[in-house]
């Protein structure tokens, strides 16, 4: 997940105030989070340990998911939305109108 930093922030206090079941999840989520900067060209430089975490091998795929990025491999992305485009949608989406 990629996160202004406004957003960052809300994020952050809302896994900071889990409670203590939750202390691996908010180890990594809060420990492996990293600052990075946009160059000239407006591209942002992923390190190798998170692309690696996010199993990015080559090509990638960035999706706005409202207040915050989602960057996934694209292959992985495509086979994930293929067999979820297999399963019934959710009822959560029954009453919903588009």
């Amino acid at each position: 997940m990629i996160f202004p930093r406004n957003e960052w922030e809300k994020f952050r206090e809302r896994i900071a105030s889990l409670p203590m079941q939750a202390q691996w999840w908010k180890r990594i989520f809060l420990g492996n989070a990293m600052d990075v900067d946009m160059d000239a060209s407006g591209r942002v430089l992923v390190s190798p340990e998170l692309r690696a975490g996010a199993g990015i091998i080559k090509d990638t795929m960035l999706l706005g998911m409202g207040s915050y990025f989602e960057l996934w491999d694209a292959a992985t992305y495509a086979a994930q939305e293929a067999e979820q485009m297999k399963l019934e949608m959710p009822d959560v989406f029954k009453d919903f109108s588009f």
